[in-house]
């Protein structure tokens, strides 16, 4: 075990405690806007909160399932433990869907707080699981593996701490967020391509939703990822509403292809009428 593994292993228990410190106090003034009946604070503050889990939370997991878990699931004893995460993101990523679209104060406040408790139980797993097993790991080397990763170390993206950060104070507020919410949405054309591989980590969510919403009826969109994007798939999934059918390409072992082709214009009116 060496010593930057340790101060690697350090940085990313570290951004975990910010993110936990920020999604709780951001609960925690949703539920009390929801609880005096307060509409407009309440729906601030939950447009708030979701900005940040797309900026901070969820870029969060995706960099997981890029860089920790594929090689905590190459040791056998956390094949299964990995497996689970997975399926936790897959949760994380519908409460968030959840917390986004339902039109009732009272089920933003439980969806916010249903979120928090999976995210801390999540964050509890990859601090007392996954880091050590990946730091006690005689083939894996952490600390590159995390070099330059904001999204897993925060504040600092070297995790031999060289203080080149990115700037955002490590508090978990989102220091990213005006990179993420200004990513252009591609000019799109039928069967359209967005290779996130080529994009830098935190504009990589925003930059894949934009590019989702401009696919026209009929039309669709290869996503190409260094991962499985299950998650964003379950967020897509859930955002619009059976619109997109999904097709896997390519299912690795290096690259992932999924094409996601839109509903044409008459199923979309059916759908509308039905809702």
């Amino acid at each position: 075990m060496s010593q930057s593994d340790r101060t690697a292993a350090a940085a990313v228990v570290a951004h975990h405690e910010q993110l936990a410190a920020a999604l709780t106090r951001q609960v925690a003034e949703l539920v009390e806007a929801a609880a005096i009946g307060s509409l407009r604070r309440t729906w601030a503050v939950r447009d708030a909160l979701v900005g940040w889990v797309h900026t901070e939370l969820l870029p969060h997991a995706y960099a997981e399932e890029e860089a920790l878990y594929p090689a905590a699931a190459r040791r056998p004893e956390a094949k299964l433990l990995v497996d689970g995460m997975l399926g936790e993101h897959r949760a994380i990523a519908e409460l968030v869907t959840e917390l986004e679209t339902t039109p009732s104060p009272v089920a933003a406040a439980a969806a916010a707080r249903a979120l928090r408790a999976v995210f801390e139980a999540h964050l509890a797993k990859e601090n007392e699981l996954i880091v050590p097993v990946l730091v006690e790991a005689g083939d894996v080397d952490l600390a590159a593996l995390l070099a330059g990763m904001h999204e897993l170390l925060g504040e600092d993206d070297t995790p031999a701490g060289s203080g080149s950060g990115c700037g955002c104070g490590g508090c978990g507020c989102g220091g990213n967020s005006s990179a993420a919410a200004e990513a252009p949405a591609p000019a799109l054309s039928i069967d359209a391509r967005i290779d996130v591989r080529a994009l830098p980590h935190a504009q990589r969510h925003a930059t894949v939703l934009a590019a989702v919403d401009a696919v026209p009826a009929d039309g669709a969109l290869v996503l190409v990822a260094p991962h499985a994007p299950l998650p964003l798939l379950t967020e897509i999934d859930r955002r619009y509403a059976g619109q997109f059918a999904t097709e896997w390409l390519q299912d690795g072992p290096d690259v992932w292809q999924v094409r996601l082709q839109r509903a044409g214009l008459s199923a979309l009116s059916g759908a509308d009428a039905r809702g």
